[in-house]
């Protein structure tokens, strides 16, 4: 169907060149055939040579629309319609520059000048537009918000917003790691689950890496996005837009929180620091791991099973079922047993916490 409305375009443009231009033609070679006859014998060679002139291209005009019109259906409707409303302040502004550019009497300046101030702000204005729209949602919501307060609705407002939960924004290392699953599943995070683009490419990325290990830990994350979509009573939103002018995914993650006022949940070390530095609220999953972890205090017996030796001599080593590493003195000789354990102290340190023991059995000889 489009290339039948290509090739209609071109007969009708061909046609319309002809009616115009061919009749004086016809009279320079001399001939005095009616207007009218010159004016149809102009239309239809008209619209038949360029049909000729263009047979070859129809098919690459053609393509070159369905990938206009594909990008352009892809494309969120906030980028087409901030990258649109830029597009037109950018064309005002040229426009009012050019009134008095047009009055030089330069040929070169008032008639050249005006096409390139026209090109470059439209574009600008346009670029403008589409990559700063974030920041105008926010400084339009805000607006909004103010307009509430000036309108004496400021206390109902602010008790309602106390009430909403914020966006809970993931990052590519949560995904993977698991357990932001489970803990929604308990319903301890409240709130939209935001999941950016960005992170989806970088999780398909990773899933089509031709190293093995990368691979399965890119697909486990998707899996997880899909337990999370469909198994879960969370909200899940997808974020379309991107920050095209910064390269780093975890940049980018801080400053959608920034825009969105949301909070980046993480088990990435280094990422959180960056969000404490920049005043965003983040979340970091090691955190509330380390929070819920049993309390073990000197003194304590707990039933345990040595399953290798340790660093020194003589020592063995068991763990918790959440991964707490148990070092157990005087317990290599119990390897691969259940023994019962006293607890003789209890060390926190940045990798975890440590507990040390001693075969309880020992502690009854002495």
């Amino acid at each position: 169907m489009l290339k039948r409305i290509v090739q209609l375009f071109i007969v009708i443009t061909g046609g319309t060149i002809g009616y115009v231009y061919l009749p004086d033609l016809f009279e320079l070679m001399g001939m005095t055939w009616p207007m009218l006859v010159q004016a149809s014998l102009g239309a239809v060679l008209g619209a038949l040579i360029l049909y000729l002139l263009m047979f070859w291209f129809v098919d690459y005009i053609v393509d070159f629309l369905r990938w206009v019109e594909d990008t352009l259906v892809r494309a969120p409707a906030a980028d087409l319609l901030f990258g649109s409303l830029g597009l037109i302040v950018g064309l005002i502004i040229a426009y009012l520059i050019n009134i008095p550019v047009q009055q030089f009497e330069i040929p070169i300046v008032n008639q050249v000048a005006p096409i390139i101030i026209t090109f470059f702000l439209g574009y600008f204005g346009f670029q403008v537009g589409f990559k700063r729209k974030d920041e105008f949602l926010g400084m339009v919501t805000r607006k909004d918000k103010k307009g509430d307060e000036a309108d004496g609705t400021k206390e109902v407002s602010s008790v309602d917003e106390s009430l909403i939960p914020k966006e809970k924004i993931l990052d590519t290392s949560v995904i993977i790691d698991g357990r932001i699953a489970d803990i929604c599943e308990t319903h301890f995070l409240e709130g939209t689950i935001v999941i950016p683009q960005f992170v989806l490419e970088e999780l398909q990325h990773i899933a089509d890496s031709s190293d093995g290990l990368k691979r399965n830990r890119g697909r486990r994350g998707l899996d997880i996005l899909n337990r999370l979509q469909k198994d879960l009573p969370v909200n899940v939103e997808i974020y379309e837009g991107d920050f095209e002018e910064i390269q780093e995914v975890d940049s980018k993650l801080v400053k959608l929180a920034k825009v969105m006022d949301g909070i980046v949940v993480t088990n990435d070390f280094n990422l959180n620091k960056v969000c404490e530095f920049q005043n965003v609220q983040v979340l970091n999953i090691n955190d509330l791991a380390n929070a819920v972890k049993p309390v073990v205090l000197p003194g304590e017996e707990m039933k345990i099973q040595v399953i290798k030796d340790g660093k020194e001599q003589n020592q063995g080593v068991a763990y918790l079922d959440d991964g707490t590493m148990i070092v157990v003195e005087e317990g290599k000789n119990y390897i691969g047993k259940t023994i019962d354990v006293v607890v003789t102290s209890v060390l926190q340190t940045s990798a975890g916490r440590m507990i040390f023991a001693k075969p309880k059995s020992l502690e009854k000889a002495l």
